[in-house]
């Protein structure tokens, strides 16, 4: 969520900072707005909406410079409007923020008694009075900042300008993402790689609570105690036309269609000779796999899914105990650490606040070491983990995930078996677990094959207002992302259940107006899901059924998709699939914003 871009050039960059907020439209936002440096000082624009309007707005104006700073908001202090858009003044100062000031209303309070005028309800523009204040105090740009975060209890990534010093822009961050973007004549500031990637292939990621100067001439970092620091420059591998739509019509059809080839690069060079290779997780993982006694998985929304599949396969195929939770609940009680427990973090950008939060508060507790499942290379949780291994998922721009959690699966998949096979799991199943993930891109892409299938299928979904998914085992967290997946983009009720649970309390919603979307692999549990299936034929429900080849046969349902028997560690990813396009082609068929649904933001870099 929000996204910010500086730079310091000698060239004219409005359209550069406008294209960067354009890049970043996928992190969710409700308004947008540059300042810009010119020979009257500030001028700024802002709208309400999209990065589109601030296009037209610019154009009306022919507003331009060669230093400023661009923003994309999603409201957390405030009602969306264009009073409250970024980027704030005060004085001569101009700020962009992303986070939350926890002590906000203290400060304002302190400001306002001297003084100082507040035009927004946002918690950032107290930021640009405190810093204009430290100005006024004598300070230059670069130390009113390090003054100011003194002063800030919460998170932020912070980019400001002032008149009194043309050509310059300064940034901050504590808990939440910013990076240094290294030009030629050129510097820049981004929350996020692909808002530069246009002008630069080299970042310096900065470390909590750096404090960063980007002019023409160079940059200069400063530490947590304000001593200079050397931060390490790495050759970005995204490219410029990752985040091209191409022939697709949506952002997220493209990443649905790419899952294939992102789950092969998630497997790529992880397998030699029919075996996972341990070290791909870390210089230690070898002993750090073979102390593991238990597994404490924490994530959010998607990611949480995926760890629950996780758990399933940990406990089935390790023999290990192992719980998943939510981080936003994991940070407010207190947990109780059996000897001998992994961390595990799961998280797409590796800046999700409540698991990053939650990462930082298992380092003051007894685990053995801590893991990170991330896509995004030097993000937060991926330094501040001991174990690592990277999804491979390239950027994913639509806020629904699709290959990232695909991705995710595949790399948990990974560890799963590598730690049974330290834990002694036999020759014929780990083998066969390995075999079934050297052959998923080919399934991928041959469920991919009933696009147009689903296409009609997902017809009788228009005028509904609700649905119920159904799964057991690893299919429960399935259908749960099937449900999740339906109601963020077409903004359908759904809900998902263990199939065990029909009759204690679900059953009651079931009639022919309440469609149920069944997800059944042949495992151990098929018999039972049949039994549940049928409690719901009996109450007149509409039943939709996704099924493995071969358990089709017989299978009383409305409609029946056939899917690519593919084993116990597969099955769960291949039925991902179909659930994904469902939820989009409904959600186009209803026409909503599949690819930026309302209220929604894709980094959730705020509690």
């Amino acid at each position: 969520m929000c996204g910010i871009v500086g730079i310091s050039a000698n060239r004219p960059i409005v359209q550069h900072l406008i294209a960067g907020l354009a890049a970043l439209e996928y992190r969710g936002y409700d308004s947008a707005g540059v300042a810009l440096l010119t020979g009257d000082g500030i001028s700024r624009l802002r709208a309400k909406g999209k990065v589109r309007d601030l296009v037209a707005l610019q154009a009306e104006t022919g507003l331009d410079g060669h230093c400023g700073i661009a923003h994309t908001r999603w409201a957390t202090h405030g009602v969306p409007s264009e009073g409250n858009a970024h980027p704030h003044v005060s004085g001569q100062v101009s700020l962009v923020h992303n986070g939350i000031i926890e002590n906000h209303a203290a400060l304002r309070r302190e400001l306002q008694a001297e003084g100082y005028e507040f035009s927004s309800q946002t918690d950032t523009e107290v930021v640009a009075h405190l810093v204009e204040r430290a100005q006024r105090q004598g300070l230059g740009l670069l130390a009113a900042l390090q003054d100011t975060v003194k002063r800030l209890h919460g998170a932020y990534a912070i980019a400001a300008v002032s008149a009194r010093e043309p050509g310059t822009v300064v940034g901050a961050r504590y808990g939440a993402p910013l990076i240094v973007g290294l030009g030629e004549g050129e510097q820049y500031l981004a929350s996020d790689v692909h808002a530069l990637l246009p002008l630069t292939k080299r970042f310096m990621y900065l470390e909590e609570g750096d404090v960063a100067e980007v002019t023409v001439g160079g940059i200069r970092i400063f530490d947590l105690d304000g001593a200079p620091a050397e931060r390490e420059v790495k050759e970005s591998h995204f490219s410029a036309d990752a985040v091209e739509l191409g022939e697709y019509a949506h952002y997220m059809l493209k990443e649905i269609h790419e899952q294939p080839v992102a789950v092969a690069d998630t497997l790529e060079g992880r397998i030699a000779g029919g075996k996972i290779l341990t070290q791909i997780f870390g210089v230690d993982a070898e002993r750090l796999l073979a102390d593991t006694q238990a597994v404490h998985i924490i994530a959010c929304g998607t990611s949480y899914h995926a760890g629950l599949v996780a758990r399933y396969w940990i406990e089935q195929l390790a023999g290990v105990p192992c719980t998943a939770e939510i981080a936003s609940e994991y940070r407010y009680r207190d947990p109780v650490v059996r000897e001998g427990t992994l961390f595990l973090t799961i998280s797409q950008s590796g800046e999700t606040a409540d698991t990053l939060a939650a990462l930082k508060l298992a380092k003051e507790r007894p685990y053995l070491a801590r893991m990170a499942v991330c896509n995004v290379p030097e993000s937060s949780i991926v330094r501040e983990s001991a174990l690592v291994l990277m999804t491979r998922a390239g950027p994913e721009i639509g806020v629904a995930s699709t290959k990232a959690f695909t991705t995710q699966l595949v790399a948990l998949a990974l560890f799963s078996l590598a730690l049974a096979r330290a834990k002694g799991l036999d020759d014929e199943r780990y083998s066969d677990g390995v075999r079934q993930l050297e052959r998923l891109p080919g399934h991928i892409a041959e469920v991919l094959k009933l696009d147009e299938e689903i296409k009609e299928l997902a017809e009788q979904f228009i005028g509904k207002h609700h649905a119920l998914f159904l799964g057991r085992g690893t299919h429960w967290p399935v259908a749960m992302e099937g449900a999740l997946k339906l109601k963020e983009i077409s903004y359908i009720h759904a809900e998902a259940y263990a199939a065990g649970e029909l009759k204690h309390g679900p059953l009651a919603l079931v009639d022919e107006d309440m469609p149920v979307i069944a997800v059944a692999p042949n495992d151990r549990l098929i018999d039972k899901l049949k039994s549940n299936l049928e409690e719901v034929r009996a109450r007149g429900g509409v039943l939709y059924a996704f099924v493995d080849e071969t358990v089709a046969h017989g299978l009383d349902a409305a409609r029946v998709v056939i899917l690519p028997a593919s084993g116990e560690i597969a099955a769960p990813i291949i039925s991902t699939i179909p659930l994904q396009l469902l939820s989009y082609h409904v959600a186009v068929q209803r026409g909503t914003d599949v690819d930026q649904p309302r209220n929604l933001a894709k980094s959730v870099t705020v509690e």
